[in-house]
This record gives C-alpha cells, structure tokens and sequence, in this order.
C-alpha cells in the first residue's frame, strides 16, 4: 500500500473515530426516535452509513454479498425504520459493526484500491479507493444528521421546541 493510500485509511479511520465518538452519549431509546421534520433516527443513519461503503464497494467490483441484499433492506437508500425487523441489527451492534468496518475494509480491498474495474452501474468510479473517498464524504452527511437529530431529540426532552431551521 502506498502513502497516499495509507493516508487514506488513516483519514477513513479519524472520521469513523468522530462518528463513533458522538455515538458515545446516545441511549439506545434516542437511536431509535424520529423526530419531527426527519424520515429516519440515528439507528438507522448508522446502518445506512455501514451498508454505504460495502454496497459501493461491491458495485464497482461486481462481487456478491447476501448480508448486504440484508442490510439493503434495512438501510439502504429510501428506506426508514419502519422496515425494520427482528433480525435488524440493533443500536449497540451496529457500533461495533461500525467500530470494525474499516480495519475489515483495509485487509479485504487494500491490496486491490487501484484494481481498474468497468464504470459502476451508480457513477463513474472505477476503482475502490474513488469509491472510498465518495463514501468518507457521505459518512460525513449521515454523522451530521445524527447530531441534528441528537439536538432535536435533547431540545425536545428539554421542553423545546425546535424547527428544521434552528437546527442547521
């Protein structure tokens, strides 16, 4: 692996680090509250965001993965919790899903980031370590919806009322 590469995983595991530190306070009745103005709740956005790198990762590969066609159910794009199940990973697993991802990312596709494959179904990306880059700007999006959706619920426990614009 080279050194922009490492640098890579390096600044792939400092932002999984800030997520996995605003998880730290969250109660698992909190992960699961949607408060007015969203769609889904932290539980969720944390699933989505683990689903988000495998799923893009398979797609500019082409590989197969039942657990994801799983998770894809769950969590992937356009779905809310109401399509959760008994089977759903609950708050608690998922941080450690989460906590683990990308050193399982780093020993499964390290050695293969500048694998050139055909133009993904979704983009453009050809390559593993473009798709990695996508998703460390959409980790970014869905640990700032988690903090939007921390305030909300915590202005509301405080007898606030709180309205989508006070909280960007």
């Amino acid at each position: 692996m080279n050194e922009r590469q490492e640098a890579l995983f390096k600044s792939l595991e400092t932002y999984r680090m800030y997520l996995s530190d605003d998880l730290e306070d969250v109660t698992e009745e909190e992960a699961e509250i949607v408060p007015d103005g969203f769609r889904n709740n932290i539980r969720w956005n944390m699933g989505h965001t683990y689903l988000d790198q495998y799923l893009w990762i398979l797609d500019v590969t082409g590989e197969k993965d039942e657990t994801m066609k799983k998770f894809n159910q769950w969590f992937g794009f356009g779905t809310t919790p109401d399509k959760f199940t008994e089977e759903t990973p609950s708050f608690q697993e998922l941080k450690v899903m989460l906590e683990n991802q990308i050193k399982d990312i780093k020993e499964r596709y390290g050695h293969r980031l500048e694998e050139k494959y055909p133009p993904t179904s979704m983009e453009h990306y050809t390559t593993i370590e473009q798709v990695l880059v996508r998703t460390a700007f959409h980790e970014g999006m869905h640990t700032q919806a988690i903090n939007d959706i921390k305030k909300c619920i915590r202005q509301a426990g405080k007898g606030q009322l709180i309205n989508q614009e006070e909280i960007s």
